[in-house]
């Protein structure tokens, strides 16, 4: 096939795919050319979860009707002029390519008037062919639908996602922008009412209330305004106490702009380093200001990642901020520095939980490159009979078996256990719940509603039941019984932090992963005695276990001390 140059429908088409992944990214890109046309006030209105439209409408500047037309062309920008204005960017938007991305695989109406005008102009794009603007009485400002996204494209629209998840993505994109700019008033409609507001005040905490609810933000630790090498980092951090299973809740903008960048999140997660659990991450909304020549924003369509010219400044001021902010509110840590044995190596390789449940675990025998080890492999199968003997530091069990001796992480075991029974009684149909004196409501963010409203039949299954209760609020009415000693908020809040790991309801594997977190919160806790009786009757039901030897999370429950090892480290034998 000879080469030639494409029709400019279809490079538009190509060029649309990077900048148009789904509605949210539309919702993105509109909103990012209201913010550069200096508005106060943006008005998104969503049906159908964008793929039947997405408005958005702002009180800007406008657009001059003589400017329509270029406002839609590909690479037509007011904000560009040289090469060199490329490495100096102020503004969200500067490639020029939104509008006509937007009108390539939708139908687009544009209305704008600017002051001094007597009246604004309507322009037409559909499949990227463009009408003449035609006059309209509108205020100043510009207004812009997007419908039937991907009515050209069907093979994009076959790979979004349920309507649920379009929408709470919508709702991620507009809250991210309500806290990076507090001073203006955004406003969001979905399914037909207001999902989300905010006052445009610029009191960002305010818009932290309204997106993580009123008890988090009240605890978020305000960062100071820190400057460095002409570097401000400012936002809001979560103390210890206030964390979540992943690196979701951590956001950050650079220069008004929301990024993703993995040394960024390095940074903050080291900088909470010995103060919250391992696979525990807080929450964080950190801004960063930085002269435009010290970051490159043109690294790809979608704006949301960056390149710094000096990263490593850049990581390290922003773990030093957050780190001294932490331990000027924190107590500092406990930390345990003597210990008789190394624990290097122990752990192996964490599993993800899989549709058997039973998750292999290496020994410290099949680590790479490992030595003659205190303890050889664990046997296979079932455990032997095990007698208590007694307790250390309150957190692990000694016991005697034939073949040697037993060192059993109570916490570990005890989850084991409650998570074998809880899913065999799920695979019954069988969780038994218990009924609340009084109903509760339990508020949640936007985002975190959403899918719990989409997931509601996977905690029926589990024993809980809850009903919506307004736009973010639920009513929880049972809990699973294993639960009853927690306070039912948290223990709802505990399964909600998984959703955001999973895209796909009712699926088998994340009925399991929430059913590892009841059971971790219900377990016995390290610390906790246990007379002789009640570790008798822990191992016992150990025993009873199909994969004894972890817990659902991957960790081991017991260390193995064969006599043979025994009798080696007291010189008994060769």
């Amino acid at each position: 096939m000879p080469i030639q140059i494409l029709p400019d429908e279809v490079a538009s088409a190509i060029a649309a795919g990077e900048v148009v992944e789904r509605p949210a990214s539309v919702v993105k890109e509109l909103i990012e050319n209201a913010l550069d046309a200096g508005a106060r006030r943006i008005e998104i209105l969503v049906k159908g979860g964008g793929r039947e439209l997405v408005e958005v409408a702002d009180d800007g500047i406008g657009i001059p009707a003589a400017e329509l037309p270029l406002a839609v062309a590909r690479f037509a920008t007011s904000k560009l002029r040289t090469a060199d204005d490329l490495y100096a960017i102020s503004t969200l938007g500067f490639r020029g390519e939104a509008l006509s991305s937007i009108g390539a695989v939708a139908k687009l109406e544009l209305v704008s008037k600017v002051e001094g005008e007597p009246h604004g102009h309507r322009l037409v794009m559909e499949g990227g062919r463009i009408s003449e603007p035609q006059p309209i009485g509108v205020p100043q400002g510009t207004v812009v639908r997007v419908r039937d996204l991907f009515f050209n494209v069907p093979a994009r629209k076959e790979f979004l996602k349920s309507e649920t998840t379009e929408r709470r993505r919508i709702s991620e994109q507009v809250t991210r922008f309500a806290i990076a700019y507090p001073e203006i008033h955004f406003r969001l409609t979905q399914k037909g009412r207001q999902t989300f507001q905010s006052s445009g005040n610029g009191d960002r905490r305010e818009v932290v209330a309204a997106v993580f609810g009123v008890d988090t933000a009240r605890q978020m630790i305000n960062l100071p305004a820190a400057e460095g090498s002409k570097m401000k980092v400012e936002g809001f951090i979560s103390p210890p106490s206030i964390h979540r299973g992943s690196r979701r809740g951590l956001t950050f903008f650079v220069n008004g702009r929301w990024v993703k960048d993995a040394s960024l999140s390095t940074a903050v997660v080291q900088a909470y380093h010995g103060l919250l659990m391992v696979g525990r991450y807080p929450l964080a909304i950190i801004l960063l200001n930085i002269p435009p020549g010290e970051v490159d924003v043109n690294v790809h369509p979608t704006k949301a990642e960056v390149r710094f010219r000096r990263p490593e400044l850049v990581f390290s001021i922003t773990q030093r901020v957050v780190r001294a902010t932490l331990l000027g509110q924190t107590p500092p840590p406990v930390i345990d520095l003597g210990s008789s044995w190394s624990t290097s190596g122990l752990m192996g390789k964490q599993s993800v939980i899989g549709p058997d449940w039973a998750l292999a675990h290496p020994t410290i025998d099949e680590q790479p490159g490992s030595t003659q080890s205190l303890q050889p492999a664990l046997p296979g199968g079932a455990l032997p009979l095990l007698r208590a003997v007694g307790q250390v530091g309150a957190s692990y069990l000694v016991a005697e078996g034939p073949d040697g001796l037993y060192l059993i992480d109570q916490h570990a075991a005890h989850e084991r256990v409650l998570f074998e029974a809880l899913m065999a009684a799920h695979d019954r149909g069988a969780v038994e719940s218990q009924a609340l004196l009084e109903p509760i409501t339990v508020e949640f963010t936007p985002s975190e509603a959403s899918l719990l409203e989409e997931n509601l039949a996977v905690l029926e299954r589990l024993g809980f039941d809850v009903e919506p209760f307004g736009e973010r609020s639920f009513r929880l009415r049972r809990l699973p019984v294993l639960l009853v000693r927690i306070a039912p908020d948290q223990a709802l809040r505990v399964v909600v932090g998984d959703f955001e790991e999973d895209e796909t309801p009712l699926s088998s594997e994340l009925e399991a992963r929430l059913a590892a977190r009841v059971c971790k919160r219900a377990s016995i806790k390290a610390g906790q005695v246990l007379s002789l009786a009640e570790q008798q009757q822990l191992l016992r039901d150990l025993e009873g276990c199909k994969s004894p030897r972890t817990c659902p999370h991957g960790r081991p429950t017991m260390i193995h001390l064969s006599v043979d090892a025994l009798e080696r480290q007291f010189g008994r034998r060769g």
